[in-house]
């Protein structure tokens, strides 16, 4: 890595969720609430309660722009899927590729458990 490349990625960095304080009392709770969830039933029940219905959908529909947008999915059938504007799938395309890699992190591990929960489910039924 050059040190053009250094800097550009130092300022991505600090452009993306440069506003939020992770080090405030409720952003950290926030993160720690996400962490003590033990199951499905449980993060949903807290989703529904810390999120109106439409912000549910909202965030669902972002996370499924993220999934087709790394399927190399066009964004016209994105934005047919999904009701979200080009300019929010835009973003999300640049998160996508930041150096953060939260989407990217994400979509791995539910790609990862969706097809070994495939496979403990076949090797059930056998």
């Amino acid at each position: 890595m050059n040190k053009n490349t250094k800097i550009s990625t130092v300022k991505l960095v600090q452009g993306i969720g440069s506003k939020i304080d992770w080090n405030k009392k409720e952003n950290k709770q926030l993160v720690e609430a996400f962490l003590v969830l033990k199951n499905t039933n449980e993060a949903k029940n807290f989703l529904r309660d810390l999120m109106t219905e439409s912000e549910i959908q909202e965030f669902a529909n972002r996370l499924l722009a993220a999934s087709l947008l790394s399927r190399d999915v066009q964004y016209n059938a994105i934005i047919e899927s999904t009701g979200l504007s080009s300019t929010t799938i835009a973003r999300i395309s640049k998160w996508l590729k930041g150096s953060l890699g939260g989407y990217r992190l994400i979509l791995s591990r539910l790609n990862h458990h969706h097809n070994s929960s495939k496979f403990r489910k076949g090797l059930f039924l056998s």
